[in-house]
């Protein structure tokens, strides 16, 4: 058996063949334009297999562009043609849309004819049901539904061609919204909802969480997974029997719009939306007597996807990078019967996860990998465009996004970690994204490591201008439970202090010959605080600070400077193994990434947080006042040999502090 798949490097279908290649034997062609042949044969080493099968042509060409000869080898050997190379974007034009989803559909279907093939498989969408109001079944196609968009119109037009012209069985699949992996929230594309995460975003950082914003209830929507649609399609195309059937992929419980945008909010930490007038009173009552078009949602609804609004839309919104075509489509009319295709995948264990349990997941990788805030900040890229910029502990966390943000700025990422593989997948990713980065593994605890490591960078690189110590290591435990772990002591400090002062020391002379260079320290808020059971931790940053504020004063002549950033808890895998902390108050690693490229820019002296800066005061005009609230955290807290043991009412007074304290290390 082997298979033909168009769109192969796109969204849905980069995990489609994934799936193929995980579950299905035979060879997997794939259909590529010969200047996005790079980009396959990086994404074929990503699927790590042999057997699919890069075969150019070009979805706007009579037979998809494909060499006659090779039609006619291939003939009657291909079971499965999957044809998903398609415009997905709401806010493509007419013309474009018209080329690739029909005219692309039409080539694909004469392509199927041609091999012989044994079942086309169409990737369509659910905006080929329209506007069409009410429950739409699986049955369903040409209900004379109004198509109020050039992607809509398409979407139908090119299914059509499928059920009409096609010469061979074929099955249809209808996708609602699809978002990013529900595990690892990868995707490649800012479309749907993503479009309003950087407004998300805004909010976040300029309002407190536990403020209520006024909503609007703007009915439903519906979104799935990325990594459930290719599953789905994976499985049901293999299914006997369900030729000439279509399949909706859709979550069964459709979401209200204002509930996805409270699920975003409440993973990025931002405040929620409220609606004082929801569906139960503008639907519910004698409202629930007129005609679903007659309700006050479908007019609003209904203004919103009007001439003089989706001006004015485009005009204020827009300028925030949500298009106002968006905003006319963020629900839907009709609600999508999804029953054939829950019958067809009971036992597979394949499912549509709540958004609620990957919200979060969305939310981070967007946040570390497309939010583009720092290339478009006209300062950040004046200050680190062509820059190299050394960062250690970039394989995961806080340097992993700083690379990925210093990257976007135009600036040139040295790599420094432990770990070489996963360095690697970190440079390709900035390569494929159109940067330039390079790999210098070290183990940075190792001091002669690091020299050889130091000489490497400055003999193939023409200047370091930044230097990020982020690499580092953190214990937690008492005092009382370290009398007979010295040891503990010993590798905090040399990793997090000496390990981190060798490396400045190594490219010191190249900065100063430079006359310019600039040290980043990720200290610890810790070192204001003073919090129970991280004296090793807060001892070493406390003398990587100090440190670095003696040779501040003997360097800035020669234009070095430094800043520190006494940085709250952060989200990364450091503090992973406390699980204390799973339900504490942090920042993302994206959030501290944005303080690092601050401190690049602006190179204040320190960076501090308000409430770090107030443990600092407090230790310094009350010390006993401060010593005994922190005497009171620490018999709350337990050590983390003890955590599993606690009472709930204990946890319940931790979690309290926390929220109270947030950001500091407990």
């Amino acid at each position: 058996m082997s298979y033909f798949v168009t769109g192969a490097t796109g969204f849905i279908g980069c995990h489609l063949v994934q799936e193929l290649v995980d579950h299905r034997e035979g060879t997997i062609f794939v259909l590529v334009r010969a200047g996005s042949l790079p980009r396959l044969r990086s994404l074929i080493g990503r699927w790590g297999s042999d057997r699919v099968v890069p075969v150019v042509g070009d979805l706007s060409e009579d037979l998809l562009g494909l060499d006659p000869a090779w039609i006619e080898e291939q003939r009657g050997t291909i079971e499965h043609v999957f044809h998903l190379a398609a415009v997905y974007d709401m806010t493509a034009d007419d013309a474009t849309n018209e080329a690739m989803n029909v005219g692309g559909t039409r080539n694909a279907v004469a392509l199927a004819g041609a091999l012989d093939a044994g079942c086309f498989h169409q990737t369509s969408s659910v905006a080929a049901a329209g506007e069409f109001r009410g429950r739409f079944e699986e049955t369903m196609f040409d209900e004379g539904q109004h198509l109020p968009s050039p992607y809509h119109r398409t979407k139908f037009e090119s299914e059509k061609i499928v059920r009409e012209e096609s010469v061979v069985p074929w099955r249809v699949y209808r996708p609602s919204i699809v978002v990013g992996d529900s595990v690892r929230g990868a995707t490649d594309k800012v479309d749907g909802p993503y479009y309003f995460f950087a407004t998300i975003k805004a909010l976040r950082d300029a309002l407190p969480s536990w403020l209520p914003l006024v909503g609007v209830d703007l009915g439903d929507t519906n979104v799935v997974p990325v990594d459930y649609v290719a599953k789905a399609m994976d499985h049901l195309a293999h299914l006997p029997g369900h030729d000439g059937e279509t399949f909706h992929l859709v979550n069964p419980e459709p979401q209200a719009v204002v509930d996805m945008f409270n699920a975003f909010c409440r993973a990025a930490g931002a405040p929620q939306f409220a609606t004082p007038l929801d569906r139960r009173i503008t639907s519910g009552g004698p409202l629930a007597l007129l005609p679903r078009g007659l309700r006050p949602s479908s007019y609003v609804a209904g203004l919103i996807g009007s001439a003089p609004v989706q001006l004015l839309l485009e005009q204020t919104v827009g300028r925030f990078g949500i298009p106002a075509e968006v905003l006319a489509h963020t629900s839907f009319t009709a609600e999508f019967d999804s029953r054939r295709t829950e019958r067809a995948l009971a036992g597979s264990g394949i499912a549509v996860p709540d958004l609620e349990s990957y919200a979060d997941v969305l939310w981070g990788y967007w946040e570390e990998n497309l939010d583009t805030s720092t290339a478009r900040d006209s300062r950040a890229v004046a200050a680190l465009a062509g820059k190299h910029v050394l960062i250690t502990g970039a394989s995961s966390g806080i340097g992993q996004v700083v690379a990925l943000k210093v990257a976007q700025a135009g600036g040139i990422p040295v790599l420094v970690a432990r770990g070489k593989d996963k360095l690697e997948d970190l440079r390709t990713t900035i390569e494929l994204r159109g940067g330039t980065a390079h790999v210098y593994p070290c183990d940075l605890s190792d001091l002669a490591a690091i020299d050889r490591m130091c000489a490497q960078v400055l003999t193939d690189l023409p200047s370091v201008d930044f230097v990020v110590n982020n690499a580092g290591r953190s214990i937690r435990r008492s005092l009382k439970l370290s009398q007979d772990r010295f040891h503990d002591f010993e590798r905090t400090m040399q990793l997090n202090y000496f390990g981190a002062i060798r490396l400045v020391m190594g490219v010191l002379p190249t900065m100063r010959d430079q006359r310019r260079g600039h040290v980043v320290n990720i200290s610890s808020i810790g070192v204001q605080t003073n919090p129970p059971r991280f004296s090793a931790y807060v001892a070493s940053k406390a003398a990587l600070d100090s440190w670095s504020n003696v040779v501040s004063s003997e360097l800035v002549g020669d234009g070095v400077t430094f800043t520190g950033i006494h940085m709250p808890l952060v989200r990364t895998p450091m503090i992973a193994p406390t699980k204390l902390y799973d339900k504490f108050p942090t920042i993302s690693p994206a959030q501290a990434a944005d303080l690092v490229i601050r401190a690049m820019v602006d190179r204040p002296h320190e960076i501090n947080t308000a409430l770090g800066n107030v443990g600092a005061v407090a230790h310094t005009v009350a010390p006993k006042l401060a010593f005994r609230l922190l005497n009171m955290a620490y018999h709350v807290f337990p050590d983390s040999a003890a955590a599993q043991g606690d009472s709930g009412t204990r946890e319940s007074e931790q979690i309290m502090l926390a929220r109270v304290f947030k950001g500091i290390h407990w």
